[in-house]
């Protein structure tokens, strides 16, 4: 495999993962511990398969179903996205404070002002 497919490989693992974390609640049992041990576990499908008694084929069907529901779940809630921005918005207010805090530049306020007023709102 040449190193984009793995590169995508990858961030797709990841961003399942993160779904996951958001997300992995809303699975049946089953299905949660299949998945689990595959993306975060990185156990192989031969391996999940061979642990649960189920054909390597049923492993990638609940995979792939598992994956489209937690896409389906961001989709509709929008929790990471929502997430991801109240981290930028947090992270520059920590920006901003060091540099009223370091240089007195009192103008920063009004964009923290507005920054903080946008996480709430999110909220």
């Amino acid at each position: 495999m040449d190193d984009k497919v793995l590169d995508d490989k990858l961030k797709e693992k990841v961003e399942l993962s993160i779904l996951f974390d958001f997300y992995g609640e809303l699975l049946k049992d089953h299905n949660k511990r299949i998945f689990e041990d595959y993306i975060l576990n990185d156990l192989s499908l031969s391996e999940i398969a061979e642990e649960q008694g189920i054909s390597r084929q049923g492993v990638f069907d609940i995979v792939k179903r598992c994956s489209k529901q937690l896409k389906d779940c961001e989709d509709k809630l929008c929790l990471v996205k929502k997430f991801e921005k109240t981290k930028e918005d947090v992270i520059r207010i920590k920006e901003l404070s060091i540099q009223i805090k370091n240089e007195t530049r009192i103008s920063h306020l009004d964009e923290i002002i507005k920054l903080t007023d946008n996480i709430l709102k999110d909220l």
